[in-house]
């Protein structure tokens, strides 16, 4: 049995044994193999005491991450259902389960649970206001209408994806986007804009030295080529990309690849070199229940046999039909799609993969290690601009005044405030500085049991919610979200510094989140370095 056969045998083994259990212990051990193999992006650890629900959502959730990313959609589907009800509230936790959802109805074929999960997920992110995670989101959603046939439809959210994109600096994301970008434009035919966008995602896969990624820009620009009729461009393209395809692990995109060298082929009359290409496809899709791709491999095998011998063309004739009657009984008309158009719908896998890892390609697991650790470090640095950093900085030691003020309000000497308001703290109305003081003990208060949303604050302090904002951004200059992040990583900040003993889940905990990932993903965006690294 090999290293990566024993770890899947072994994760298996342990999630089995939580179902079984559900303590913390088995719970931790679970997660321990996980860690081992760096596919949580940090270490996850449960304290005794902690709540059976808060178990069986990180288990079921991180389940149902590792399952998909194996291509056990089905298995996938099942934790995944099971742990979202355990996501309370509209967070971005709950949006990334939503999100996981909607690619494994993908990867599954049934695009109408597909898109009303993600649809779910982006009204999250939409209220949320993250430009990333929008831009993340409505690329999701675009991908699931280009899958269920519906081109049209798809560049709207395309479109809409672009431009959120546009606002920040996440040069992976913007990747994924123009790639599926290029897939859609190929699908309503407009294979010179489908072209243009495909060289873009290349390039910058390619500066950010993501060979696997790259290679999937390829195959998009290779689908263009042939829209295009550039067979033997289109060729090349295939015979460059398959091998790197099948030896990082990704058999679907793979296979896909197959499909369309053989296709490239004859568009150049070579028959007989594209019947090989077809077969290795055909006992690919046929292994992994991919009816629709499979039916592709047949139909290529008919039209190759054609000319050269019509006994076989007339038995791959009979398959093909045989195919499509099945895939008509067992999915919807809307279900008939050029389903993973483009290799396996990798920009489907890349949402989980930048706002949390965002997140796991289905390749060898040391590969995986590698390039994720250099793409994901690079990205985390290259986004946190210092001007942005030092406002986030500002900001929470104005929150840091406040506190320090109610502790002591005779104290006059306090330093300046928040660059935006360009005026020092002593200088903030003694009205204001109650109203700000107020909103931050309502958050300090709400932290410990998670009810921090911006509506829950507005309410402790007895207005509505678009009041409280208002309020809010008069007085600080800041957003509600903004201004209570600040909250929660200044005391971020402080517990990993006085509190050695506690878990980074007992912090996370203790400032309002309800897992360690997101925890982790917020805190490094604001200073830049994992929790345990700033520990440390």
């Amino acid at each position: 049995m090999t290293l990566h056969c024993l770890f899947l045998a072994t994760v298996a083994s342990l999630l089995s044994l939580f179902d079984q259990k559900q303590d913390v212990t088995s719970a931790n051990q679970f997660f321990q193999q996980l860690d081992k193999e760096q596919f949580t992006e940090s270490k996850i650890q449960f304290s005794a005491g902690i709540p059976v629900d808060s178990l069986q959502q990180q288990v079921w959730y991180w389940a149902a991450e590792w399952l998909y990313d194996q291509q056990q959609y089905k298995e996938a589907e099942k934790y995944g259902l099971k742990a979202l009800p355990l996501f309370h509230g509209g967070n971005d936790s709950k949006a990334d389960c939503l999100n996981l959802l909607g690619l494994v109805y993908v990867r599954m074929g049934d695009f109408k649970h597909a898109a009303e999960y993600a649809k779910q997920c982006l009204d999250i992110d939409l209220r949320s206001g993250d430009d990333d995670r929008i831009s993340s989101s409505m690329n999701t959603v675009a991908g699931i209408y280009m899958a269920g046939y519906q081109a049209k439809e798809a560049e709207k959210y395309i479109l809409g994806a672009l431009e959120h994109a546009g606002k920040v600096d996440n040069p992976a994301r913007k990747a994924v986007i123009l790639g599926m970008a290029s897939e859609i434009y190929h699908s309503l035919s407009d294979d010179q804009k489908a072209l243009s966008f495909a060289e873009q995602a290349y390039e910058i896969d390619s500066k950010l030295k993501r060979e696997p990624q790259a290679s999937i820009r390829l195959s998009q620009k290779g689908a263009a080529l042939l829209g295009l009729h550039r067979y033997k461009e289109a060729e090349n393209i295939y015979r460059q990309v398959a091998p790197v395809l099948k030896q990082v692990g990704d058999y679907h995109s793979y296979g896909i690849a197959l499909n369309r060298l053989g296709t490239s082929l004859l568009g150049q009359e070579r028959q007989q070199e594209a019947i090989p290409y077809y077969k290795e496809a055909a006992a690919i899709f046929s292994k992994m229940g991919d009816l629709y791709n499979e039916i592709h491999s047949h139909h290529g095998l008919y039209e190759s046999y054609w000319k050269l011998n019509p006994d076989s063309a007339k038995i791959e004739l009979d398959r093909f039909d045989l195919l499509k009657d099945s895939l008509y009984t067992h999915s919807s008309a809307e279900a008939l799609s050029r389903y993973n158009a483009e290799f396996g719908n990798e920009q489907l896998q890349q949402e989980n993969e930048e706002v949390r890892a965002a997140h796991r390609n289905t390749i060898l697991i040391a590969i995986v290690v590698i390039l994720l650790l250099v793409a994901l470090g690079w990205w985390y640095v290259r986004r946190l601009h210092r001007q942005e950093k030092e406002h986030i900085e500002a900001l929470m030691r104005e929150i840091t005044l406040l506190q320090d003020h109610g502790n002591n309000s005779g104290d006059p000497s306090l330093a300046d405030g928040c660059d935006h308001q360009n005026r020092s703290h002593d200088q903030i109305p003694d009205e204001d500085r109650r109203f700000l003081m107020r909103v931050v003990e309502v958050v300090n208060e709400g932290m410990s049991t998670g009810q921090i949303s911006v509506e829950n604050i507005a309410s402790e302090l007895n207005m509505s919610t678009q009041t409280f904002r208002r309020r809010l951004q008069m007085t600080a200059g800041e957003t509600p979200k903004a201004f209570i992040s600040a909250i929660q990583m200044e005391k971020a900040g402080k517990l990993l510094k006085e509190n050695p003993g506690l878990s980074i889940l007992d912090i996370a905990m203790q400032c309002g989140f309800e897992e360690a990932s997101s925890f982790a993903h917020t805190f490094k965006r604001v200073y830049g370095v994992s929790p345990s690294q700033y520990r440390n």
